[in-house]
């Protein structure tokens, strides 16, 4: 298993979008092979770091998920939120393992 660890630099002052393009997640990333563990949103602290974590059996499956959102028309239509309201400044992946 593998844990693909997505964090965001957010515009602070689009929060609300940032938001809506989470809550839209869940259902496609379950559909397109992915086991969501969940949006971290801002609360203290920083107001512009966000976290999603994304669970795989390995990295093909991973790659799988990938090719598989590329054709997804939510997925099409919430990458396309991110980008006209400009919630999101800075999108890095990292993949973790369990120790």
């Amino acid at each position: 298993m593998i844990i693909c660890w997505i964090e965001y630099t957010l515009n602070p002052r689009r929060l609300d979008a940032f938001e809506e393009y989470a809550r839209r997640w869940p259902p496609i990333i379950e559909r397109c092979g992915g086991v969501l563990i969940g949006y971290f949103l801002p609360k203290e602290g920083a107001n512009n770091k966000a976290l999603a974590l994304i669970e795989f059996d390995s990295l093909a499956a991973y790659e799988k998920y990938r090719a598989a959102l590329a054709e997804d028309p939510e997925a099409k239509a919430n990458f396309d939120h991110a980008r006209r309201t400009e919630c999101i400044l800075v999108e890095n992946r990292s993949f973790l393992r369990r120790a």
